[in-house]
């Protein structure tokens, strides 16, 4: 069965007229499989009464349709349970509808925020599913590129549901002609060679964004934090963090060692997702200490970082571009 169907989307689904969420060109409802539809006209996995996400795009307020179609591209060639399904898409004059996976268990760091107890333990666990997820992307020559906790997000309510890596807008295949040069990503995340802007072609990216996950997972707040963007490019460019006393001081040097080893300036030598998931304190070896300063201070930065997010989004857009130019005049500088 072909992904883009030229039929109504209505002969299948039920789609809800309440909204879970919305972003600039799209919105997203729940659908659920119609009774009476036949499993052999559905996607694999899907029977009746499935719910489903139903990404609804109006291709009006989107600026280049391209965008829509790489994200879709790259989104049916993964098939993963820590990954977000693509199931197929409803091609119509006006609107583009991509039904998808239904994620109900919210984002990484609300999660952990509102957990009763959380350790070491549960920061590798996440670790491990996140770098099976890359490892897997990566082996398929697909780069994430906007890897941060709200593109990270738990199937649903239980206590052992799985992560889901999501938001594959930003996605791309490697490809062996070119280097990938495009500045993108969310600022506190982004690698220092996506800063460099000399390209870059590998899923090394991806594997910064995981260190700087892990740092906030381990201590509640970021590794790089300056308010001004230009100063905060400075600390990637040069990986200036520390392990601050008295949150550090209980961290597994194991823990400590492998930020250090995604959070290495040269792409390289930076730990590969499949390095992380052979390492003895990702796979079962990580202290079960409770990690209650982390909490409280995730909980304090999950709050702040939510409110910056709308500003900080539509800034960083407008700024990367200079602040790249002035990242590249401070290196010359040197």
């Amino acid at each position: 069965m072909g992904l883009f169907k030229t039929s109504s989307i209505e002969k299948k689904y039920t789609v809800d007229k309440k909204e879970l969420g919305s972003g600039n060109f799209a919105v997203v409802k729940k659908g659920t499989v119609k009774k009476g539809v036949k499993e052999t006209d559905l996607p694999a996995g899907l029977k009746e009464g499935n719910e489903v996400a139903v990404k609804i795009i109006d291709k009006a307020k989107v600026e280049d349709m391209n965008d829509i179609t790489r994200e879709i591209e790259v989104m049916n060639q993964l098939d993963h349970k820590n990954v977000i399904k693509l199931f197929e898409i409803f091609d119509e004059s006006k609107y583009m509808k991509l039904v998808m996976e239904l994620v109900t268990g919210g984002e990484l760091f609300d999660r952990i925020v509102a957990k009763g107890s959380y350790t070491e333990n549960d920061a590798a666990g996440v670790i491990f599913s996140l770098c099976d997820a890359l490892n897997y992307m990566h082996q398929k020559k697909i780069v994430h590129r906007d890897l941060k906790p709200e593109n990270i997000l738990y199937a649903n309510d239980n206590d052992e549901a799985d992560i889901k890596v999501a938001d594959f807008g930003l996605a791309r295949v490697i490809s062996s002609k070119e280097m990938m040069k495009t500045a993108c990503g969310t600022p506190g995340y982004v690698a220092p060679e996506v800063l460099k802007n000399k390209g870059y072609d590998s899923g090394a990216v991806d594997m910064w964004s995981t260190g700087v996950i892990l740092y906030i997972l381990l201590c509640g707040f970021p590794p790089f934090y300056e308010e001004e963007l230009p100063a905060l490019f400075e600390q990637i460019l040069h990986a200036r963090y520390d392990f601050p006393s008295p949150w550090w001081d209980n961290i597994s040097k194991e823990a400590k060692a492998l930020v250090q080893g995604l959070l290495t300036i040269d792409p390289a030598k930076r730990l590969t997702a499949a390095q992380v998931m052979a390492l003895p304190w990702v796979t079962g070896n990580a202290p079960t200490r409770v990690l209650e300063g982390a909490q409280k201070n995730l909980k304090k930065y999950n709050a702040t970082r939510k409110l910056k997010k709308a500003a900080l989004g539509l800034m960083a857009k407008q700024r990367m571009a200079k602040l790249i130019e002035a990242g590249k005049a401070a290196q010359q500088q040197q």
